[in-house]
């Protein structure tokens, strides 16, 4: 392992290097590139310089022991060598999970998509709670929302709704939130109080930079319409919405959010970029082989997830076996447990396969 953080080190002061470079600032594919190698490495660097400072430490403590003659001095490195080594053994299982080799979409940006399933109204009611969990932690994360586009129920929520959500690692996050989330409940539309079964989808896509994929404009098909929903005056008398369609693949995305014909176009070429790096990328790890179905992250989409049990205030999510009973917190944005336990998981599922390697 040591052998590994040494490499890294290097690694960290030759990027910082090239960072400083004329070539390097004035050709912004490669700096971003570079920058954000420098930042990822920063963090294990960092850590590294501590556990070679306890090591020395360590070291020292053992040459007092087995040289000093003073009872007293001996004893007190002996005390501070029960107290460094358990230090070290647990810097060494942080230090194995950083060297975890990292999804390159994690420090992404985010288009969520969440649609109403099998429930009629009620799903685009759960759809809609489910829209206010992921924005209201977004707002305790410190990440920007905005939205894309909307379609909303006729008894309230949404039958689908596109946010993109930007910060620091928010894909890395809110990832494994992709799936089929299921809800429990008594509906408000149900007189006989009968609780029923709902569900909605939630698809997680890493937002992707032009310079991520090559796409070629004369493919996509541009159409115009007027928009529909709230809007103010400009609605349903200006063609500002956009709709594109991608011609080799047949994938569409739209948007009509904003007055600005130009905004709307940029919006929605920004969710059919991420949808074809998706299908690219899945293609890609497939012909490779390398499409892993893990517990946490590889299943299918179609995959129910999570189930939100309102009479019992239970939140299990199926995939680890994981359960709450604070169904309000959670609705409320408090995903935190969950975000955390599966990135868990999902390190662990790493670790045992780089063992097995």
């Amino acid at each position: 392992m040591l052998d590994k953080l040494k490499a890294i080190s290097d690694r960290f002061e030759e990027v910082g290097q090239l960072l400083i470079q004329p070539d390097v600032a004035s050709d912004m594919k490669k700096y971003k590139a570079l920058n954000k190698e420098y930042k990822d490495l920063d963090k294990i660097v960092v850590e590294y310089k501590k556990y070679l400072n306890l090591l020395s430490n360590i070291d020292s403590a053992k040459q007092v022991i087995s040289t000093e003659k003073d009872e007293d001095f001996r004893q007190m490195a002996k005390e501070e060598l029960d107290m460094l080594l358990p230090q070290r053994d647990e810097m060494e299982d942080a230090l194995k999970e950083l060297l975890i080799p990292k999804d390159p979409n994690d420090s992404k940006d985010i288009i969520m998509e969440i649609r109403a399933g099998a429930g009629g109204d009620e799903a685009s009611i759960f759809a809609g709670d489910l829209y206010r969990m992921y924005t209201r932690f977004a707002e305790k994360m410190g990440w920007r929302t905005e939205l894309i586009d909307a379609t909303e129920g006729t008894s309230g929520g949404y039958k689908e709704i596109i946010v993109g959500m930007q910060g620091e690692d928010v894909y890395g996050k809110l990832k494994f939130e992709s799936g089929v989330h299921r809800v429990q409940r008594v509906p408000a539309t149900e007189t006989q109080g009968r609780i029923h079964t709902s569900v909605a989808s939630v698809v997680v896509l890493p937002e992707v930079e032009e310079f991520d994929i090559d796409l070629d404009m004369n493919d996509i098909r541009k159409d115009l319409f007027c928009s529909s929903g709230p809007g103010g005056q400009s609605v349903n008398t200006t063609y500002s919405a956009v709709r594109l369609t991608h011609l080799p693949t047949g994938l569409v995305a739209q948007c009509q959010d904003q007055k600005s014909q130009l905004k709307n176009f940029d919006k929605a070429l920004a969710v059919l970029r991420s949808r074809i790096y998706e299908q690219e990328l899945a293609k890609k790890l497939e012909a490779e082989g390398a499409q892993r179905k893990s517990m946490v992250g590889g299943g299918d989409r179609s995959d129910k997830i999570r189930t939100y049990n309102y009479p019992q205030g239970r939140v299990t999510d199926h995939r680890i076996g994981y359960t709450v009973y604070n169904l309000p917190n959670v609705m409320d944005g408090g995903i935190d447990d969950f975000v955390e336990e599966l990135r868990i998981a999902e390190n662990a599922e790493r670790l045992k396969e780089g063992a097995t390697a």
